[in-house]
């Protein structure tokens, strides 16, 4: 390969410019970037580059459940470095990039951020434990902002000109992670540039082969864009209202690939927090990556946020049949697009073959691969990779202090409260956390809110943790002393206490699109038949009151399933107004709920996990009478030809039984997907 005999930058020597200039016309071939001034390369050149991309580690650094107090080797980036380890030896031409969601979503992120914060001088323990294995770029998912702009400022190193927050001058230079974070999509009201600079350009050093296989060394510019999912000014209001904009991923993309590419970018990737969907484009959309990846010159999609993953061969629904949409080989329309699960259980990879044509790199279409790399070796045998022991030493400190933290003893219980059976009818994990929501709004309302005094207050939520993840994957509190770790396993969200206003066909509104938690069945069906939908369980809302009272009807079809709506024993007055204390998530984007705006009467700045605690803290005991079997809802009694079915964790139909729920039988300890859940049977006529 031809060098430069000078590290004179070529830009400064005319002579030397000249020379090369004639070389590069003989040729017919130069890579005509500043990094490689001095490099000349023919076409028919290759190289290969890979793509890694982690994405929604939610803070879980290392293989431990801090809701449990145990391990869990399912997941923890301890593991994730070790397949980044492996990657990197397979595909020695590499960079590794952060698709976000990565700072909130454990007792150690929260402690760090609400108990005792981390200082400006610090680094987060999540940014120690990437930066000892080393990224080259990461985004910004929705739950960056979780914890407001002051504190996403302060440990990203970054400082934002927005309103609430001090002069850009006066603000102090903090300690974040050491790779560079963008983000194309939000951007401040004050002044309309981006937070974050919108992409960046890394110049990366590869080996490859020219057309005669003598090994070289060159140059490929990559820009990474990020993008984070629009309707964080929804989740997020409290912290966001007023102090940014948030644009359309298409639109962004449209802005500042061309400027990615007029910066000489070889290669553009897109780092979208989203997932994907195939319905028709807004600027809105949550899941936005089949369309963006029809806007010109994007290379490869980086994917996350619906903790699912892509390429997926197995996938049936309707969208992996969609046009353009290749989910075998990883693509939409062409482009290439990854999506590698969550909480470090994998890592996803786009590998390029580059090939020279008329001086510059370009991509080889025909010859990249898509693929996802997991954690777990054997389904079967439950092994995993080992760990990588340089993260669990870069975060030792933290992840003891978080430990000490949630065994902070709170209050005692004489039951267990658990999520199991929540789909059916076991409200011991969720009536606590209504009491808790409603107790707090009711007493703020007699003490602020004097108009609203004589309206009933009254509190739902869900079953946040219902088996998504597999059998580990449900609350599960023990009988015995409660701990701040439980808490946080009844509450999993940093969510804050909202209250809004509604009248009683608003809550049959709000019923009826929980109610789409079940699918429509067919009573004359001799076959079985799958009691849960895809619909989340976090979404299935539900009352745990003496005072209310209605059935599910699942033979209905949606819309229409909630019959003999009763408040204290009477049918609900459509018009008679209540209030409902909820969470901000709710209460800012639940227009399929019926909500909007004007429903909210109080936006708390307290977290409902908090809210909780105190509660139980001021109760002290916890009883299965009082705090565990206020059910409220019912399935209408309906006898059906075949069995009707749902799946829980393996081996629990005991705790069906402690709760009343004598129409559970047990149908297979094992649904064959080696997640650890068994396969119950519901008698819907009893």
């Amino acid at each position: 390969m031809f060098t430069s005999p000078s590290a004179e930058p070529l830009a400064h020597s005319g002579i030397r410019l000249t020379f090369l200039a004639a070389l590069c016309l003989s040729l017919s071939a130069c890579l005509g970037s500043d990094d490689d001034a001095g490099a000349l390369l023919p076409d028919g050149s290759t190289a290969q580059l890979a793509i890694l991309e982690t994405t929604d580690l939610h803070a879980n650094l290392l293989s431990y459940d801090y809701f449990k107090l145990a391990e869990d080797k399912s997941l923890g980036f301890e593991r994730t470095a070790t397949l980044i380890k492996q990657a990197r030896t397979a595909f020695p031409n590499n960079l590794l990039i952060d698709n976000g969601d990565t700072i909130q979503g454990t007792a150690l992120a929260d402690y760090q951020a609400l108990v005792t914060p981390v200082a400006c001088n610090q680094k987060l323990a999540t940014y120690k434990a990437m930066d000892t294995i080393g990224f080259d770029a990461g985004t910004l998912g929705n739950h960056e902002f979780n914890y407001g702009l002051p504190y996403l400022a302060q440990v990203t190193g970054a400082k934002f000109n927005v309103d609430g927050m001090a002069a850009v001058a006066s603000q102090p230079t903090c300690t974040g992670p050491a790779f560079p974070l963008v983000l194309a999509n939000v951007t401040s009201k004050k002044d309309g540039q981006t937070l974050y600079k919108p992409y960046t350009l890394i110049s990366k050093k590869v080996t490859g082969k020219d057309k005669d296989g003598k090994a070289i060394e060159s140059t490929v510019k990559v820009a990474v864009i990020g993008f984070a999912p629009p309707p964080i000014l929804n989740w997020d209001k409290r912290w966001l209202d007023g102090k940014v904009d948030v644009q359309g991923v298409v639109e962004a993309a449209q802005k500042y690939v061309p400027l990615a590419r007029a910066d000489g970018a070889d290669i553009v990737i897109a780092a979208s927090h989203g997932g994907w969907d195939t319905s028709t484009y807004t600027p809105t959309m949550e899941n936005a990556n089949y369309h963006l990846a029809k806007v010109a010159g994007i290379d490869g999609i980086l994917m996350g946020h619906s903790h699912s993953e892509f390429p997926n061969a197995t996938c049936t629904t309707a969208a992996c049949g969609a046009e353009g949409v290749d989910k075998i080989k990883g693509s939409f329309f062409g482009v290439p697009a990854v999506m590698p699960s969550y909480w470090g259980k994998a890592i996803g990879v786009i590998n390029y073959s580059l090939v020279v044509k008329n001086g510059k790199w370009t991509i080889d279409t025909g010859k990249t691969e898509v693929s996802v790399r997991k954690t777990l070796l054997d389904a079967t045998a439950k092994t995993y990779v080992e760990v990588d022991p340089a993260i669990g030493n870069a975060v030792k400190t933290e992840h003891e202090a978080a430990i000490t933290y949630v065994k902070t003893p709170i209050g005692q219980s004489d039951f267990a409260l658990s999520s199991y059976f929540a789909d059916v009818g076991d409200v011991t994990a969720i009536q606590v956390v209504n009491a808790a929501q409603a107790d707090y709004v009711a007493k703020y309302v007699s003490a602020n809110l004097p108009q609203y005094k004589d309206l009933p207050v009254l509190s739902v939520s869900a079953p946040f943790k219902s088996g998504f993840a597999g059998g580990t994957d449900f609350t599960d509190v023990a009988k015995g002393p409660i701990a701040i770790n439980n808490a946080a396993d009844l509450y999993l969200y940093p969510n804050t206490v909202y209250a809004v206003k509604v009248t009683g066909a608003g809550i049959k509104t709000w019923l009826e699109k929980a109610a789409e938690r079940f699918n429509r069945i067919d009573p004359t069906l001799t076959t079985a038949q799958a009691l849960v939908s895809s619909f989340p369980g976090y979404n299935f809302d539900m009352f745990t009151s003496a005072d209310i009272s209605y059935e599910i009807d699942v033979t209905q079809a949606i819309g229409s399933r909630i019959k003999n709506l009763m408040y204290k024993g009477a049918p609900i007055n459509a018009t008679a107004e209540f209030i409902i204390a909820t969470n901000n998530y709710r209460a800012t984007s639940g227009t399929a709920f019926g909500l909007t705006a004007a429903n909210t009467i109080y936006a708390s700045p307290d977290a409902n996990r908090d809210v909780l605690i105190d509660y139980i803290k001021a109760r002290n005991n916890l009883t299965l009478a009082a705090d565990g079997s206020a059910r409220s809802w019912r399935f209408t009694k309906v006898a059906t030809a075949g069995p009707v079915t749902f799946t829980s964790s393996s081996d629990k139909l005991a705790v069906a039984q402690a709760a009343g729920l004598a129409n559970i039988s047990l149908v297979s300890n094992d649904n064959g997907t080696g997640k650890g859940l068994g396969v119950y049977a519901i008698d819907l006529s009893k």
